[in-house]
């Protein structure tokens, strides 16, 4: 298992960008979470198998058609990574912090 964490800057708030990162967790079956940053940026936790992982941060590197990804940063980390998100759920949308 793969545990990556994903710092997105560019145009990436307030275009859909976090639902864009929970539909494609779900697509890959993986679990974690993504949240708006106090910053502008988007910061997510993703983990399962690696070809599901990097699907995904392929999939983040586009973002959707309203967003610009000018950065995405990838740090490999540790599952307790994973203890943000929301009890029962696989990949949750956090608030932002």
């Amino acid at each position: 298992m793969r545990v990556a964490r994903l710092i997105i800057t560019g145009r990436v708030q307030g275009v859909g960008f976090r639902n864009y990162v929970e539909r494609s967790a779900a697509r890959y079956g993986l679990a974690g979470w993504v949240r708006n940053r106090i910053d502008g940026s988007v910061e997510a936790v993703a983990a399962g198998p690696a070809q599901a992982v990097e699907a995904m941060i392929a999939d983040c590197q586009r973002g959707p058609s309203t967003a610009r990804v000018d950065f995405l940063r990838v740090i490999e980390t540790a599952e307790a990574e994973l203890a943000a998100r929301q009890p029962g759920q696989n990949f949750s949308v956090l608030p932002t912090r």
